[in-house]
């Protein structure tokens, strides 16, 4: 892999995620349906529930507005264009000064999506004459990947 400032900012915002949050990048656990860690912080700041994801160690001893901005500062951080994550410089300024105002961060890098697209499932022989029939149908699949590099099936055939 290629390493640069841009990957440092990736590791310093999952770090910043696994200490608000209390769960390790390594090893998540998670009983809803989210994969991964960044999927989980991501999809709880997408649905406006992320006071649900505080490590229940913290027992209430923080501001909220703290909390929800290192959590937006984690989240730009690992964003998936690495162009769009701040410098260090930009991240020390942000958790120093309430001045400035954050962006709103875009969807994370290998964050695991979950779509439902349609797919064909062709039934029958696939040769080329004419007189071969084709019974096609619309079927719903899962698909989990995290980047568009991979697939992943994360349920069994």
């Amino acid at each position: 892999g290629h390493f640069s400032n841009k990957s440092d900012m990736f590791s310093f915002g999952v770090l910043v995620l696994e200490i608000v949050t209390g769960q390790r990048s390594t090893n998540f656990s998670d009983s809803g349906s989210s994969t991964d860690l960044l999927s989980y912080v991501w999809d709880h700041w997408t649905s406006r529930q992320v006071l649900d994801i505080i490590d229940p160690s913290l027992g209430g001893r923080y501001q909220r507005s703290e909390l929800m901005r290192c959590i937006q500062i984690g989240l730009l951080c690992v964003q998936e264009a690495p162009a769009s994550r701040p410098s260090m410089s930009s991240v020390v300024l942000m958790l120093s000064s309430y001045s400035v105002s954050l962006q709103v961060p875009s969807r994370p890098a290998f964050c695991v999506g979950y779509t439902q697209p349609d797919t064909v499932v062709l039934k029958g022989n696939l040769d080329s004459s004419s007189s071969t029939t084709r019974d096609e149908s619309t079927s719903k699949s899962v698909m989990y990947s995290p980047n568009e590099v991979s697939i992943s099936e994360l349920l069994p055939r």
